[in-house]
């Protein structure tokens, strides 16, 4: 009788503990929006349809496109600390407004390439990380672009001066106080809403990433084009820390091991596409993947260039210097000692 007793036990408790290996953890992703193109659509949603297959992680997977969840993307940060999702591919512009700190890492003017914007990441991804951390529960599992964010217009421009006195689309407070600075009139606007505020003459003039813009269709409703890049479009992979607790030390590396991988893709592939949407944008071959159109290629000048690049000590820095101080009194000492080497 002992002996089945003890053999009961025994097997009560390899019964139990092969039920908590193979129980599941939900993990509630909000992406990208669909609208903002092939990234989303190439990359980061059938990686996360495959996470679990993939990682080998007992994870059930629930991923949502940020259009399609009903909530403003300015409001992630807020929803990733409530719980309501596990994991979201945040906008970092967009939810800057609850979190300054964020906005060093794309300043305009800071980024003017992808080496620049991969230099600054390395510098200061840390800062951001435990910033989110003490304020949000959130830890960063990556950062990636979705490439330069260039100028379209539905007026016709021959250089970054003619933006004077026109109403430009932004998307966050360093943008807006950079395009008044060269006489524009910053409007801040949704991505989703652009489109009809070009055709409806809201807007003269938007910014974005060459592809999202070619994927949303905003060169039916613009005819010129500025490809001067004034911010790398940052976007960051956060995960609610309740939920990364939930799992082993091993499970954690075999994750953020996913995610190096991942974003190390999106850094290539998002390079690929703005070349090749710089080239479909203005009807230019090869123009494989994308939609081709006829926009005018605004010539990019020295002067240009260099209003750009010394916007970033000018303008952008003591601007988002002053505000994110005021929020994080440590705020911009910590962005000079980062960038610093």
């Amino acid at each position: 009788m002992k002996k089945l007793l003890v053999s009961a036990a025994l097997a009560t408790g390899l019964v139990a503990t092969l039920a908590k290996a193979d129980d599941a953890i939900d993990l509630r992703v909000m992406g990208q929006p669909m609208a903002t193109g092939l990234i989303q659509k190439n990359l980061e949603q059938p990686f996360f349809e495959n996470l679990a297959e993939t990682s080998g992680l007992p994870l059930k997977v629930n991923y949502k496109a940020a259009d399609t969840t009903g909530i403003k993307d300015t409001e992630q940060l807020r929803v990733l600390k409530s719980g309501m999702f596990d994991l979201i591919s945040l906008r970092l512009s967009q939810v800057s407004r609850d979190e300054p700190t964020i906005l060093g890492l794309d300043l305009v003017g800071l980024n003017p390439t992808y080496a620049a914007g991969a230099h600054t990441i390395s510098q200061y991804q840390a800062v951001v990380d435990k910033r989110l951390q003490e304020r949000f529960n959130t830890k960063l599992l990556g950062l990636w672009p979705f490439g330069p964010q260039v100028l379209f217009c539905n007026h016709p421009i021959s250089n970054l001066e003619d933006v004077a006195g026109l109403k430009v689309r932004v998307y966050d407070q360093n943008l807006a106080k950079f395009v008044e600075s060269i006489g524009g009139v910053p409007i801040p606007i949704s991505f989703g809403d652009v489109h009809q505020s070009l055709a409806l003459g809201v807007i003269d003039c938007a910014i974005t990433g060459t592809s999202s813009a070619n994927t949303a269709g905003w060169p039916e409703v613009s005819t010129h084009m500025l490809p001067i890049g004034f911010q790398l479009g940052m976007n960051g992979y956060g995960i609610n820390l309740n939920t990364w607790n939930k799992l082993s030390d091993q499970q954690q590396a075999t994750l953020q091991a996913s995610f190096d991988q991942l974003v190390k893709d999106i850094w290539g592939y998002s390079e690929d596409l703005y070349k090749e949407s710089l080239r479909c944008n203005v009807g230019e071959k090869p123009c494989d993947n994308l939609t081709s159109y006829d926009l005018v290629k605004v010539p990019v000048r020295e002067q240009d260039l260099k209003t750009v690049s010394e916007t970033v000590m000018k303008v952008s820095y003591p601007t988002w210097a002053e505000i994110c101080d005021q929020s994080n009194p440590s705020c911009s000492a910590e962005w000079t000692a980062a960038m610093k080497d």
